[in-house]
């Protein structure tokens, strides 16, 4: 079977599990709303690939909020470090009755091979989930613009409860935005879910950022 994490912890707030010497307890923090012109959600490193497919499930268009979900890494119950271990993007706060693997078009689950997943490369070690819209101006951006606006090593950047939020508006005309978060360890593949409600209605869009003990 492909791989599905275990939503069942990576969402529940206060969540423990332990690694070696260290504990790794979950907090969830809100990350802002997403604001998506066109439905059409793409989960990319936006400093690196804008030019990103959208996913195939679409939904309506509107301002949805964004949850961070974040390890606290605990030794001798102090915290150490502190890191993104999934990005949510709520589009009803509904149950979740099921979750299915996040596509774009060409790709098929059917050809993974047990524990397979598709996901989307980071490069600069930072994620976002964001309208297929706003991440097309980012491709005209150069270096230095990019760098002002989604690397700036200020103290709420890089210290905040959220590491590596930051929300920047980039299109003025339909206020679409790019939200950014640090990608759990850094760069690597990392996978995007669709969880449905009961009666099969998109609840939300999750990235897995892979950094939990059970998922390595």
């Amino acid at each position: 079977m492909p791989y599905t994490p275990d939503f069942d912890g990576l969402l529940t707030p206060g969540a423990r599990f332990p690694d070696g010497e260290a504990e790794h307890v979950l907090e969830v923090h809100p990350a802002g709303e997403v604001v998506l012109p066109t439905g059409r959600v793409v989960g990319c490193d936006p400093l690196v690939c804008p030019e990103s497919d959208p996913f195939t499930v679409t939904v309506e268009p509107g301002r949805y909020p964004a949850r961070a979900w974040v390890s606290s890494i605990r030794r001798d119950g102090v915290e150490s470090d502190r890191r993104v271990a999934a990005l949510e993007l709520v589009i009803r706060d509904e149950p979740v009755a099921r979750w299915e693997m996040a596509l774009v078009d060409g790709q098929d689950v059917g050809e993974l091979d047990d524990d397979g997943f598709f996901g989307y490369g980071v490069d600069a070690g930072t994620g976002t989930l964001a309208d297929r819209a706003a991440l097309g101006p980012l491709e005209d951006w150069d270096y230095d613009r990019v760098e002002e606006v989604f690397l700036a090593e200020d103290e709420d950047h890089v210290k905040g409860p959220v590491p590596g939020l930051v929300d920047a508006v980039v299109d003025e005309a339909t206020g679409a935005n790019v939200l950014t978060v640090w990608s759990g360890w850094g760069d690597g593949c990392y996978g995007t879910w669709v969880g449905r409600t009961a009666d099969d209605r998109v609840a939300s869009f999750v990235t897995d950022f892979m950094v939990l003990p059970s998922e390595g």
